[in-house]
């Protein structure tokens, strides 16, 4: 067995691969960037080393410095994780030259299958169908046009190195082809080293489906069932669950056949996943990837099948034969897990940063994490904060208890998908088992909206909070000179009164907050008042409204208040009447003004000062968390100033480049 173990990779499944670790008594070691040395994983593992700054390119990327760090540390084996170098055949060469055990599957194995190119011949020898589409190697532009001419429109472009939606583009008219292989170019070399591209007729309606494989050095493959993932958001998954709901036993086992043989077909050892496409209402699963590595999903197939797949990985890397065959893999009830990423689900699923000021994970489900209270979420990596898990006997009773679990989910700082993931798993399509990988555009059509119809209540909260806050940052001479603001309007015994303001996204709002004798709190605003009472401890607190006793986290920082109320989570400046609150948004932009939508890193800019643009001409190009935003002119005219350069890191609401409209 595996005596110390070197994580190359951070965050969640850092974290993850090391709680297997820790439960077979293997020494872990864990590598960091500049950006991550107060990360969770850092803390986790028993021993971490340094690799770099902060741009992954430059730590997390460098197949060298991990290896340095194992040496360093003494690591007789390395788990690449996924992402980063997981599919690339650096580590598991050097590892092999080093005497160290790489805990995957070999650099031939990941040779073969790594470039999505390369992966889709050796399927059609093995029998396995693919997309119909170019996987050739010229990658002119002209070569690529043609191609997608031949295919016919709508199309899709695939990076060929990796995928997690980055160097992926959907193209329905020949127009928009060349811009969209330019971007997709860019994103793959920025993420996978690698600018290769391929096309495939683009399936409107499909499902994502995959397998879940292990092979072992014995020449032992087995499969442990299957997953849908068809839920996603720009190419990235949302939710995935395990067994897939509502497919037919033929394609079940044409699916499972197809994943062990293809497998079987490169002499596959250690696990992976075989991904299809599934056309709605077709029963012929076409196959799209082999990602040679643990999958972010992984946690479903446990569940279902009882199996710690990161100890079946070790073991295998080892040299011992599968924990299981084929006969011996059962599997039992449903499993659903939902990625709560860093994002504005309600702006385009936009990537927000900054600090995680309170988190509390529900009790009810499993969560793998790699954020905790103080974590700094940067724009360096991927948004991906926590997985939940929730499993039962059957699909509904899954369904029920992650929904329930996401609520109980606390997470105060950078805006999360935990509202509009609540909406998904809850949606009609989604709990019927329904859901293509147009689901988003099917259940929401207008995009995700926060409903929010604790809104009135969440503000006179945050206003009692706030004031709860100010009471403890001050010495109190007695029961009322400890709450800021308040002011004594009657005799002693009576009513005191603080005039407030709470400022949100959609304006600001007048509220009066009077505190009874009795300790109950009233709150006043343009619609009434509000009667509450409520029990504050240090992250949580306990509300009586109306006859119901509400429970929710929060975090209060200067005068932002933060907190998690019935499933939502709410950012609310507070201020006393005569110093306004902290504004909760980045503010408006004029017509001709571009700012960043979100933080990042201005990968290119295309216009100089004095020249003419067109509106909707792509100016500035910004890179977050490895994906590529085109930013557009908003109007026709001349470039009067640009604020930034390539290379630039900028915050959500900069103006980044002046357009002033032609003289009348």
């Amino acid at each position: 067995m595996i005596g110390s173990l070197l994580v190359a990779n951070r965050g969640e499944i850092a974290v993850r691969i090391m709680r297997t670790c820790r439960r077979l008594g293997i020494r872990t070691v864990a590598v960091f960037s500049d950006a991550d040395r107060d990360a969770q994983h850092v803390a986790f593992a028993d021993e971490a080393v340094r690799i770099g700054p902060a741009a992954a390119r430059d730590s997390y990327l460098r197949a060298e410095a991990i290896m340095e760090a194992a040496a360093r540390s003494g690591a007789d084996s390395i788990h690449p994780g996924y992402g980063f170098l997981s599919e690339k055949p650096d580590l598991p060469l050097l590892c092999r030259q080093a005497g160290r055990i790489f805990v995957g599957p070999s650099a031939e194995c990941i040779t073969a299958m790594g470039p999505k190119i390369g992966s889709k011949l050796i399927a059609e020898k093995a029998g396995v169908p693919s997309v119909p589409g170019y996987a050739g190697d010229d990658q002119s532009n002209a070569a690529l046009t043609d191609a997608a001419a031949r295919i016919g429109y709508p199309v899709m472009i695939k990076a060929s190195a990796g995928g997690g939606g980055k160097g992926m583009r959907r193209v329905f008219a020949a127009e928009e082809l060349v811009p969209a292989l330019e971007m997709a170019r860019a994103e793959a070399q920025a993420a996978f080293g690698d600018p290769a591209l391929l096309i495939e007729k683009l399936v409107m309606r499909p499902r994502h489906l995959e397998v879940q494989v292990a092979g072992d050095r014995h020449g032992n493959v087995v499969h442990l069932f299957e997953r849908d993932c068809s839920v996603q958001r720009n190419n990235q998954k949302v939710l995935e669950e395990a067994p897939a709901p509502n497919l037919a036993p033929a394609i079940r086992a044409k699916l499972l056949e197809r994943g062990v043989a293809l497998a079987r077909a490169i002499g596959y050892d250690n696990l992976g996943t075989v991904e299809f496409i599934l056309e709605d209402g077709f029963d012929e699963p076409w196959f799209l990837e082999m990602n040679t590595r643990l999958q972010v999903e992984h946690p479903v197939t446990e569940a279902i099948t009882g199996y710690d797949l990161v100890e079946w990985q070790i073991r295998i890397a080892a040299g011992e034969r599968l924990p299981a065959l084929q006969p011996e893999i059962r599997e039992s009830g449903h499993a659903i897990e939902a990625r709560i990423t860093a994002e504005r689900a309600d702006q385009g699923f936009r990537p927000d940063t900054g600090r995680i000021e309170g988190y509390a994970e529900p009790a009810s489900i499993r969560v793998d994490s790699g954020v905790r209270t103080g974590s700094e979420v940067t724009l360096f990596y991927d948004s991906l904060l926590a997985k939940a898990i929730a499993a039962g006997p059957d699909r509904a009773v899954a369904c029920a208890r992650l929904a329930a679990g996401l609520r109980d989910f606390a997470i105060l700082g950078p805006a999360t998908t935990l509202p509009f993931l609540i909406d998904a798993v809850e949606h009609p399509l989604f709990a019927e088992g329904k859901a293509t990988t147009r689901f988003i555009e099917d259940a929401f059509p207008d995009g995700w909206v926060a409903k929010r119809p604790a809104q009135r209540l969440a503000r006179a909260v945050a206003a009692l909070l706030w004031l709860e806050q100010q009471g403890k940052a001050r010495p109190r001479i007695d029961a009322w000179s400890g709450l800021a603001g308040f002011r004594l309007l009657a005799p002693a015994g009576g009513v005191a009164t603080s005039r407030l303001i709470s400022e949100e996204e959609d304006g600001a709002t007048k509220l009066e907050v009077r505190l009874l004798p009795d300790g109950r709190r009233i709150v006043l605003d343009a619609d009434g008042e509000i009667e509450l009472a409520l029990r504050v401890s240090a992250e949580t607190f306990e509300l009586t409204f109306a006859d119901r006793v509400l429970r929710g986290s929060h975090a209060a920082t200067g005068e932002r208040v933060r907190l998690t109320l019935e499933g939502e989570t709410f950012a609310i400046g507070i201020g006393s009447e005569a110093r306004p609150a902290a504004a909760t948004g980045s503010g408006g932009a004029g017509s001709g003004a571009i700012l960043a939508p979100m933080p990042g890193v201005v990968a290119e800019v295309r216009v100089a000062p004095g020249d003419t643009v067109e509106a909707g001409q792509v100016v500035v190009v910004l890179e977050s968390m490895k994906l590529f935003t085109s930013l557009p002119a908003g109007i026709g005219g001349l470039v009067a100033d640009i604020a930034c350069r390539p290379g630039d890191t900028v915050q959500a609401g900069k103006r980044l480049v002046l357009i002033e409209p032609p003289a009348p």
